[in-house]
């Protein structure tokens, strides 16, 4: 067996990212940076009001008169200019007029016809000026993943492409005879199909264009059919059948196929039986079929893996340090990711920790790493974690 760090380290060395393509920036969201967007205007364009009010040249005293001579609201500015004792009737948004340099709010005025009484003042101009958010020429720099806050700068700095890491296509393939998909009804001996969609949802939110295969049976014939489907696949994910039992087929099938395997077994509950390698163009990796196991080797593996082919880097997932809220037993010889509540920077794990148990996965939003041969821990103890 070796370690989950070794094992990183051999996925990574199956990653390369991906090349670049330009897409509308409509499509872009969650989508990585490839290349740096270049703002091609001033945000504001103008020096803008920030205020309903009047725009004023000057610093008019409290008691002060002035005369409106016309308006400015957002998308119609006021052409002239305005001198001592006028004023510009305008709206937040709009152009400030020439001559101007404040903005009296609607607050501390009263009008009269087309006259003004200034009735209270404040230190701030409420002006926002020309480039004040950003200048043309300004970058969003890349690699980035695209957040909905990122979508709306672009958008405002008049991005209406962006070159983008193409999306990496993750094949993955549920392999059993007891595997029918839900909605089907199973047979005495059969259960429903579940890691495939969990790793699906998974690997999307990563990024990832994910196409589940048909349930391939344990048999030869029904798995090389089923490989068959993976062309183009940047990454081919394979659930159950990686141990070594009578039944087990995906690593021998699969090596007639090409896989040049690089590992198989790994030192961490839930996961040991994984292998990985590569098959033509693409990676492999075979995961273990027990929904718990699966699916935290989605998180511990396949999510490092996603964010390598998308340029972001070869680097685990993030981790935090969190404090015991209860005591731990003494850990087993291999990592545990035990599934765990976090609760601000405390805490804990679930006493059931099968890895059969999804309602145990999906109450949880925090694996606790208990390393290998762990000494019992006292509540208080600080421990590293990976949030869900």
């Amino acid at each position: 067996m070796i370690s989950v760090t070794e094992a990183l380290d051999h996925l990574f060395a199956l990653v390369t990212p991906l090349p670049s393509e330009e897409v509308p920036l409509a499509e872009a969201a969650g989508q990585v940076l490839a290349e740096d967007a270049v703002a091609r205007r001033d945000q504001p364009p103008f020096t803008a009001s920030a205020m309903d009010g009047y725009a004023v040249a000057g610093d008019p005293e409290i008691g002060s008169t002035l005369t409106v001579i016309g308006e400015a609201a957002a998308g119609h500015r006021f052409d002239g200019s305005v001198g001592p004792g006028q004023a510009v009737r305008i709206f937040t948004g709009a152009p400030v007029p020439e001559g101007t340099t404040r903005i009296v709010i609607q607050e501390d005025t009263s009008r009269d016809g087309d006259t003004i009484t200034v009735t209270g003042s404040e230190p701030s101009t409420h002006l926002r000026p020309r480039g004040g958010d950003f200048a043309a020429g300004a970058r969003v720099a890349a690699p980035r993943r695209l957040t909905p806050s990122d979508i709306a700068l672009l958008a405002a700095m008049n991005v209406a492409q962006v070159r983008v890491t193409r999306r990496p296509v993750v094949a993955i393939m549920s392999t059993g005879d007891e595997l029918v998909m839900p909605g089907e009804t199973p047979g005495p001996d059969q259960i429903i199909v579940s890691n495939a969609f969990g790793l699906k949802a998974m690997l999307e939110a990563e990024g990832a264009d994910v196409r589940l295969l048909p349930i391939a049976r344990d048999s030869e014939a029904s798995l090389t059919t089923a490989f068959g489907l993976t062309d183009g696949a940047d990454l081919v994910v394979t659930i159950g059948g990686a141990s070594v039992g009578d039944h087990d087929l995906v690593g021998p099938v699969a090596e007639t196929l090409g896989l040049a395997r690089d590992f198989y077994k790994i030192a961490m509950r839930p996961g040991k039986p994984l292998m990985a390698g590569r098959m033509g163009d693409a990676a492999m990796v075979g995961l273990p079929g027990n929904p718990v196991s699966a699916m935290v080797c989605g998180h511990v593996f396949l999510r490092p893996m996603i964010a390598g082919f998308l340029g972001l880097g070869s680097a685990p997932v993030p981790t935090r340090k969190a404090v015991l809220a209860e005591p731990l037993g003494k850990g087993s010889a291999r990592d545990h990711y035990m599934r765990a509540t976090l609760d601000g920077d405390r805490i804990t794990a679930f006493a059931r920790q099968d890895s059969s148990l999804l309602t145990i996965l999906s109450s949880s939003n925090a694996l606790l790493i208990q390393p290998a041969n762990s000494p019992a821990l006292d509540a208080g103890t600080q421990v590293d974690c990976i949030p869900l």
